[in-house]
């Protein structure tokens, strides 16, 4: 589990816009770029190259 603190002030590196944490799939979200982000042992992974792009699904749920 991600520090709330932590949570808070965590942006996403592309848009700086929001992100939603998911601990089931451990990623945080980005809505505006259709991102998910990993978290690896705890650790977010901030990267572009590392994020998987949005299902249609996730994008419309």
């Amino acid at each position: 589990m991600l520090d709330k603190k932590l949570l808070a002030i965590l942006v996403c590196p592309i848009c700086k816009s929001n992100l939603e944490y998911h601990p089931q799939q451990q990623e945080l979200i980005c809505r505006a770029d259709s991102l998910a982000f990993p978290i690896r042992d705890d650790i977010p992974v901030m990267l572009e190259n590392e994020a998987r792009h949005l299902t249609l699904d996730e994008k419309l749920g």
